[in-house]
Formats: structure tokens, C-alpha cells, sequence
């Protein structure tokens, strides 16, 4: 969940260091730090709290050099502190680790080196890193400078006897001119540039400076010099492949662009993200959908007998809307499941099955071990991602990009669109090579598809009704969100987009489990969030507003333009643009977004940066 950034080259580490931290410092911000060499002399600067501390104290206390690693903490051992926060040394204080993951076994480890008279300066898990290579390099060191070689066999040595994950920043001031990086299910990448290199948690870190990226795998170490870089292995020491990417992200897609935060940037860039996502993927004139990387076959696709979607959080709200749709048009069985949770069940899946995995990043822990686990019985997997070269895009059989470019701010937006549209096209594919799907219908579904970035813009229109609801509501402390068929996960989506950043609790429900308890709840004080657009179900859902409105609940309603029936009920309606039921929900997450966004914003709440939360989860 934290942040690593490593640099060597030409320029002053500090300020490479510190650029690379605040595009990084949405993996966590209870304290950040840097270690910068400058020679065989190192300096340290820590600082509890978000990274704008860090960089006032590099202000008042300069570093210089051209080597160093740096770090922004999400905090698991050790409460947020300066003697927490990392980078972390070692006894001699010559030995400097930053660390994002959990060292399972660190009790063991502290305790074997307390019993050697090793002294600790912090309650984190990743100090014992630094006193093991600390403890390795003074078996090795001779009276001459420590060579590179040396170096890396003693984190080798270390890494031995640690287990857990890990994604480490090393540098030690007896050889300045390295700096290494280890990964074990933790996301690494080395960055390659001309006469520099650089080590990053994630792509945005080092888009300023450079496009060129190797992602490393498991059990991989980095070894960076000014003017190359290599991979070995870390459990035998022998280099190893990695192929060298081109990102395909714009540099300042990374940047806020004039907007107040990444959050409101973000919602407002989904019309292009979905364009960018459906652009070479839609053909009216032939077969239809081109997934070119899906890498499974015709009958691979004809032939599965059930579909798993394995996700957590936003994601899973994507794969329970993709649901419906799954068993509509391709007419297979289709669950969709929480990876935290199926990863510790002994699903019934196996050969002929279909697992399909989504994340962001592409390195959610429990999703890609609910992927591992998933193959392991036979099945067949697919991940839906947005990072090529992540964790779950190399380990699935298929893929399927989504296109929507970096997403920066902590509570998914244009990820989750992205994520449904390429769920969408999953679905149409599946339903033309099962022959479930009538090829007319299938025109029809293209064409609203290359409509819907259109109806996505048409729903931001509609921010400043429901920025004037915002400041109506945003004093209450309970939300209810209610919705029906494929816009109940949107209900599910909005009330976890409000309690993400707005600290406001908020529970989503299809509303016609109303009567089945949450109908207890509704009072004077606690709006109702209804999603009542023309559907199938309309009818039902109005049947239940009218029970909230006879109870005096305060609805809020999204509702088609000129719906008097709606209007009658409340005054409080956000008008949504005419689209085809089945794409609404694109279309109506849009405002629940905004309303969160504004909610937390009017409350003071740091809407980018969200309390006790990280943007990629990549510990358990």
C-alpha cells in the first residue's frame, strides 16, 4: 500500500525523489522520507504526516546527490510516526531500506537479532530488512569500497530467511553507486532513462521522466546503476529476462489539469476514457467486438459452462452489474464473488469454467490470489486491468485492457465505467460466439455503445443541481441508497463512494428488500438516494419510494427529465439524459459521484487522500 521511489543518474536525487513521491502519495500518506547518497555519505530526512512536511523540511534541510530511494507510508506495523516512518537503517546506519508489504515472520527475525545485541529504533516490521543486510554485508566487507556484486549477495542472503511481501528500496554508503530493488507480490517497476534509472511502486511516479518501464515479477531483484540496470533472480542470483514496455499513458494525464483534485478531474475525463476503452474494439460491418489480447480461443468462449468475476470494492460493484447482463446475453450461469472471500473457499470450479479477475492495477493481493487459486483447480482465467506488465495482467491465460489512463485519486471513478464497458463487450463477444445473441440485437447494443460517451457527458451537465444538493444534505450523518436489477450495484457504488471520502455512513440496498428491515431506518433525518430511471422495474421502484416518502424519508431522486410522477414525490431530482436501460448504469453513476465528490468537499474532507485508505491494495 505504500509508495517506493529509487533513483540513480545525473540529476539531484531529492528532487526526482520528491516529484516521483507525489504522484504516489495516493498509496499512503501517514509519513513519508528520503534517503539521498552523496558519495559514501548518506543523509535521512523523515517526517510524520502527508508529504507537503516532508517537503517543507527539505526546504529548511537540503539534500544532496545523485542516488537514493524514498518512500510515502500507509502505516500496518508501527503507528504513524518519525521514528516509523521510513527509510529505515540498519546498525551502522550505512544500510538504507524502504519497504512497501507485511514481513510475516518479523517477530522471528527481531528477536534473533535482539539476541545478537541489535538494537531497534522503530516498532516496524521492515527494520529487521535493514539490520539482515547490514548483518550480510559485514560478513563480506573487506578493507576495500563493498562491489556491487557483494552487495547484492548480501540482500540476497537476507531475503532468505525473510518471508511475507515485499516490494524493497536498498542503498547502502559503501556502494553509492547502486541502487537495488527487490519484489515478492508487491508492485515494482524499474523506469529507463538516459544516464538514469529509477525504481517506482507505479507507472505515474516516473511518467515525467520517462515512458520506457520494466515491470518486475515475483522474486525478482533490480539492479541500478546511472547507465544500466539488471534483473536476477533473487533466489539463485542469475539474471533473468524482463521485456522493456513502452507506457502508453500521456505524462500529463497524471497531472490535475486545472481541476481542484484528481477525484473531480477524473469523473469529468470518463466521456474520453470510455472512447478510449470502445476506440478499435467496436466494428458494425463484421464481427462485431475485436478483443485482440483476449488470448482465449472461439470454443474456449463457446464452451465454458460458468462464469467467476473475482474482485474487491468498486471492481466488484462492476462485475455484479455485469452479471445481469452475462446470464441475459450469453444465457451461462455467472457468480460473482469477493476475492478476499473466494480465495479461502474451495470454490466448484475446474476445467470449462471461466474466471474473470478485475483490478485497477492489476496487483490487488486478494484478487490476483484469487486468480492463483482459480488456476490452480483448471480453470480458465481473464483479467480486466488497466496497467499493462501488472501482476494480473502477466499471470491471467487472457486480458483485456481497459484504457482509461492513470487513475490518481483514492476512490475509483473512471476505473469503474472503463471496467463496465469492457465487462459489457465481454458479454456481447460471449453472446455472438454462443449464438445467444441475434446479430440485430447486437447492431442495436454497438450502436448505444458508441452513444454512450455522449450520454456521460450530457450526465456531468447536471453538476450544478447536484452541487445545490450537496449543500442541502451534506450536513446529515446517515445516507440510504436504493436501486433495482443493474442499478442496484450502482446503489452499492454510490453509497461506497460516499463513505470513502465523505466519512458519512452510507448503505446501499436493492430497494426491494426495503421491507426486510432498512425500512426501520427511515425518518425525517436520513435521505434516500433512489436511482429511478425508466427500467423494467420502474414501477417497483416508484411503489417503494412512495414508502419512504409516506414515512418522511427525504428522496433524492435520479429520474428521467420531466418525470412527474418522481417530481410529485420529492423536489429534490437529478434529470438524467434518455438512454437504453441496459446502459444506464454508466450513465447514472455519474451524478452519485459528483454528489459525493461535493458532500465531502463542503464537509472539509480531503477528497484525493481519504483517511486510512490507499489507492492500490496490495497487502492483505
Amino acid at each position: 500500500m505504500c509508495g517506493i521511489v529509487g533513483y540513480i543518474g545525473k540529476n539531484e536525487a531529492s528532487d526526482v525523489l520528491l516529484d516521483g513521491l507525489r504522484r504516489l502519495e495516493y498509496r499512503g500518506y501517514d509519513s513519508a522520507g528520503m534517503v539521498v547518497l552523496d558519495g559514501g555519505r548518506l543523509d535521512i530526512r523523515r517526517s510524520v504526516g502527508k508529504l507537503m512536511n516532508l517537503e517543507a523540511l527539505l526546504k529548511k534541510e537540503p539534500l544532496r546527490g545523485g542516488a537514493g530511494v524514498g518512500h510515502t507510508r500507509w502505516a500496518t506495523h508501527g503507528r504513524p510516526s518519525e521514528e516509523n516512518a521510513h527509510p529505515h537503517r540498519d546498525a551502522t546506519g550505512r544500510v538504507v531500506v524502504v519497504h512497501n508489504g507485511i514481513i510475516e515472520n518479523y517477530t522471528t527475525l527481531k528477536a534473533g537479532l535482539v539476541a545478537r545485541g541489535v538494537r531497534f529504533a522503530s516498532q516496524t516490521d521492515t527494520e529487521v530488512v535493514a539490520h539482515l543486510v547490514g548483518e550480510a554485508i559485514a560478513r563480506r566487507r573487506s578493507k576495500a569500497a563493498l562491489s556491487a556484486d557483494q552487495f547484492v549477495e548480501a540482500v540476497r542472503e537476507a531475503l532468505s530467511e525473510v518471508k511475507g511481501t515485499y516490494a524493497l528500496g536498498i542503498v547502502s554508503a559503501d556502494c553509492p553507486g547502486v541502487v537495488l530493488g527487490a519484489r515478492r507480490e508487491c508492485p515494482l517497476l524499474i523506469g529507463v532513462g538516459e544516464g538514469e534509472n529509477f525504481l517506482a511502486s507505479d507507472a505515474p511516479a516516473i511518467l515525467s521522466r520517462t515512458r520506457e518501464a520494466v515491470f518486475l515479477q515475483d522474486g525478482d531483484m533490480a539492479v541500478l546503476t546511472a547507465d544500466a540496470y539488471r534483473v536476477i533472480s533473487i533466489d539463485t542470483g542469475r539474471p533473468v529476462e524482463r521485456k522493456k514496455v513502452h507506457l502508453p499513458w500521456d505524462p500529463l494525464q497524471a497531472e490535475k489539469a486545472g481541476y481542484r483534485h484528481f477525484m473531480l478531474k477524473e469523473i469529468h475525463e470518463q466521456p474520453r476514457a470510455l472512447e478510449d476503452t470502445l476506440r478499435g474494439r467496436l466494428s458494425l460491418d463484421d464481427t462485431g467486438v475485436h478483443l485482440d489480447t483476449l488470448k482465449l480461443s472461439e470454443d474456449q468462449i463457446r464452451g465454458f459452462k460458468k462464469m467467476t468475476i473475482v474482485a474487491c470494492g468498486t471492481s466488484f460493484h462492476a462485475g455484479l452489474v455485469a452479471r445481469y447482463l452475462i446470464e441475459k446475453w450469453v444465457k451461462a450461469p455467472c457468480d460473482v464473488e469477493i476475492a478476499s472471500e473466494y480465495r479461502y473457499r474451495d470454490p466448484l470450479i475446474g476445467p470449462g469454467d471461466l474466471v474473470v479477475a478485475i483490478s485497477q492495477s492489476g496487483e490487488t493481493a486478494d484478487t490476483i490470489a484469487a486468480l492463483r487459486h482459480a488456476k490452480e483447480k483448471g480453470a480458465r482465467t481473464l483479467a480486466v486491468c488497466n496497467v499493462v506488465g501488472s501482476t494480473l495482467y502477466r499471470e491471467a491465460h487472457g486480458k483485456i485492457l481497459t484504457h482509461c489512463g492513470p487513475e490518481i485519486g483514492v476512490a475509483s471513478t473512471k476505473a469503474f465505467t472503463s471496467q463496465l464497458v469492457v465487462l459489457y463487450l465481454l458479454a456481447v463477444y460471449g453472446g455472438l460466439l454462443r449464438g445467444t445473441l441475434p446479430r440485430t440485437e447486437v447492431e442495436k447494443i454497438l450502436q448505444d455503445l458508441l452513444h454512450l460517451p455522449r450520454w456521460v457527458g450530457d450526465a456531468l451537465k447536471e453538476d450544478p443541481g447536484v452541487l445545490a444538493l450537496a449543500k442541502k444534505f451534506s450536513h446529515s450523518h446517515n445516507f440510504l441508497y436504493l436501486g433495482r436489477n443493474l442499478n442496484y450495484p450502482i446503489a452499492l457504488e454510490g453509497a461506497l463512494k460516499l463513505k470513502e471520502i465523505s466519512y458519512i455512513h452510507a448503505e446501499g440496498y436493492p430497494s426491494g428488500e426495503l421491507k426486510h428491515g432498512p425500512i426501520a431506518l427511515i425518518d425525517e433525518d436520513m435521505p434516500v438516494v433512489a436511482i429511478a430511471t425508466p427500467s423494467p422495474v420502474y414501477d417497483k421502484m416508484m411503489s417503494n419510494l412512495e414508502e419512504v416518502a409516506a414515512r418522511g424519508g427525504k428522496v433524492i431522486a435520479l429520474a428521467a427529465r420531466g418525470d412527474a410522477r418522481v417530481a410529485a414525490l420529492t423536489p429534490d431530482v437529478i434529470s438524467m439524459p434518455d438512454v437504453p436501460d441496459y446502459l444506464s448504469p454508466m450513465v447514472n453513476v455519474v451524478p452519485l459521484q459528483l454528489l459525493a465528490y461535493h458532500i465531502a468537499v463542503l464537509r472539509g474532507c480531503d477528497v484525493d487522500q481519504p483517511r486510512n485508505l490507499a489507492k492500490s491494495v496490495t497487502v492483505e
